[in-house]
Parts: structure tokens; sequence; C-alpha cells
């Protein structure tokens, strides 16, 4: 933990691109995606990108070889939609623990084969977790407006499944992302708590928003700062945002939590906007030229990528972010009230 705590602060990190996007260059195919053992699956398979971590493991593998030698310093393992919540899509929530260990495991293979080639540049896992397929916040009826798909303790249950077979599987860093509702967000972080306080661990935890519309606000209607303020009783090594908007487009909101933030800042934006058949045509040389006017202005400690991101992308980003030094911060220290 120490280690990479350290790093923060003398170099500004890079996190990897893209894993549906890499997926989608290998064509697979229903049968790809079942394999043998899940030959005789009731439901359709293609599309659970998750189930390629146990029936197309040198695939992830490859793609995240590919992430570290473009740069990254930091990996995602891939389990997006690895809750009990998001596999009942394909009926697989007994495979939640299994899915989401193979995953990290993976990652990590790959994290210490690379590492122990370039010692001088250590490499890291980061658990994602994603924000599921309901909302805790807001209701899916809109006849209803007081219904909710799901509760804070059903969210929270699911999410500290995901989180302990993460950590058994190796990660290094805890990373709650593409968060929409920020209620969804707490019931991770509060899972994660639990499991912390039971392990008698203290992995670290990174916490990345999306900002869904040209407002600046959140799924659930919040603002940067706002859904700042909502997640800051927590020690977080990072907070940020990714996906959504394009490089260009964040930068407002990453002004907000470099300025108020007492945590490392995160951004990994799409490579663009997409565009009328919904892919991203946004070059690697055009994001890094975008991605360079946050750190001539000092607002970012990790940098990535999100949709339509690849190697070549991250590439062009590090090659950017080697000339420049991390956003300072000054850790908040919390101290106890005095009676």
């Amino acid at each position: 933990m120490s280690k990479i705590e350290d790093l923060l602060s003398e170099k500004i990190l890079i996190l990897d691109g893209a894993m549906g996007t890499m997926l989608q260059e290998y064509k697979f195919t229903e049968e790809d995606f079942r394999g043998k053992r899940f030959a005789q699956w009731p439901v359709p398979l293609q599309g659970n990108n998750d189930l390629l971590s146990i029936t197309q493991p040198s695939a992830i593998a490859q793609i995240h070889r590919k992430y570290f030698d473009a740069g990254a310093d930091i990996v995602e393992t891939n389990t997006f939609s690895g809750t009990s919540i998001a596999m009942a899509d394909y009926q697989m929530q007994e495979l939640v623990y299994e899915l989401n260990f193979e995953s990290a495991r993976i990652a990590k293979e790959v994290a210490r084969e690379v590492t122990l080639e370039t010692p001088q540049k250590p490499r890291f896992v980061a658990g994602a977790i994603g924000p599921t397929n309901k909302t805790a916040s807001m209701s899916p009826d809109v006849n209803d407006p007081g219904f909710r798909a799901i509760s804070f303790t059903e969210l929270s249950a699911a999410y500290k499944e995901q989180a302990k077979a993460l950590i058994d599987g190796g990660v290094d860093v805890l990373l709650v992302e593409t968060v929409f509702d920020t209620l969804n967000a707490k019931a991770a972080l509060f899972a994660i708590e639990d499991l912390r306080e039971e392990l008698k661990i203290d992995i670290p935890v990174m916490i990345s928003g999306t900002i869904t519309d040209a407002s600046g606000r959140t799924l659930s209607g919040q603002t940067a700062e706002a859904f700042l303020i909502s997640i800051s009783h927590i020690p977080l090594l990072s907070v940020g945002f990714n996906c959504a908007l394009g490089a260009k487009q964040l930068t407002p909101h990453l002004e907000v939590l470099a300025r108020k933030s007492h945590f490392g800042v995160s951004a990994y934006p799409n490579a663009g906007l997409p565009n009328a058949f919904g892919e991203y045509d946004q070059s690697p040389k055009e994001m890094a030229g975008q991605i360079r006017e946050y750190l001539s202005r000092g607002l970012v400690n990790i940098l990535g990528g999100c949709c339509g991101t690849t190697p070549s992308h991250i590439k062009a980003i590090a090659e950017v972010a080697k000339d420049y030094q991390p956003r300072k911060f000054q850790r908040e220290v919390l101290q106890p009230e005095i009676e």
C-alpha cells in the first residue's frame, strides 16, 4: 500500500485503457464465450465479457500485457459487471466469486511477470467494481417514483462478495468506478470498509464517478463537488472521473476535484465523444494533446482511458505524462473530536 501511495506523489501513474474495446478485436462468438464448460448453459452468454476470464483467459492476459507494454502502471481486472446483481442477467450469480478471483489472478500474474522484467517500474492491479445495472436512489418506473429496484443492503452484500474475491485473487487496489449513482458507490465503500475490518487489511481504494451530460452532473443529479463531499468520509487513494465524456469536456470537473480534494485525482476519459454509430474516432495523438491540459495545469495524479481507448492511446498518454509532475496535494488527517 505504501508503495503505490508514495508513487502517487512522485510521478503520474498511468492506468490502462478499455477492456471492451480490445475484446471486440477478437470477434468472439457465442461458442467462444461458452467454451466447453458452459456449452449447455440455458441462456445466451455472448456479451458477458467477465466470463471470458474463465473461458478465454489467454486473451484477457494478452490484453493486460499490451497495456503494460504501452506504459501502464496499473491495469484493471476484467470484472466491471462482476456482481451477483449484474450476473443475474446470465443466471450466473453462483459464479461471482470464481469470476472475480480468476480475473484478479490473471491480471496479477501478468503484473508480476512484467515487474520482474523491469523491477524499477512496479506494476499494480486494480480490482474493477462497476456500478451494477440497478440504481438505489432512483426509480426505474416513471409511474412510481418511490419504487426502488434494489436496496442499499442488497447492493452492499453484492459488492462485499465481489471485493472479497478480488482481494483473495491478489489485487493491489480496489477501484469503484463509473459511479452514476453515489448511493450505489456508498454501498460499495461500506462493503469495503467492512472487509477491511474483518480481514484486518488496509487495501487502498480508488473511486471514479461519471458525468453523464452537459449540465455537469452524475445521473443521480450530483455536481462534481457534491459527489466529492458525498464520499470524502472514507480514506481514499484517489477520486476522479471516467467514461461518458471526452478529455476536453472533462476538464472543468477535474478542476473542481483538484481544487477541493485531499486525495489523489484520477481521470480516464473516453476517446472523445461517440459518433452516430456509437464508435470512438479520436486518435491517440489527439487525445494525448487534450490531456496535456490536465498536466500543464497540475490537475491529476492518475491518467488512463475509458471507452474507445487502446494500448496506442495509453502509450501516447504515457509519453506526454512523463514530462510533467503529478498534482500536489496534502492528504487530510482526520483528528478525533475533543469533548
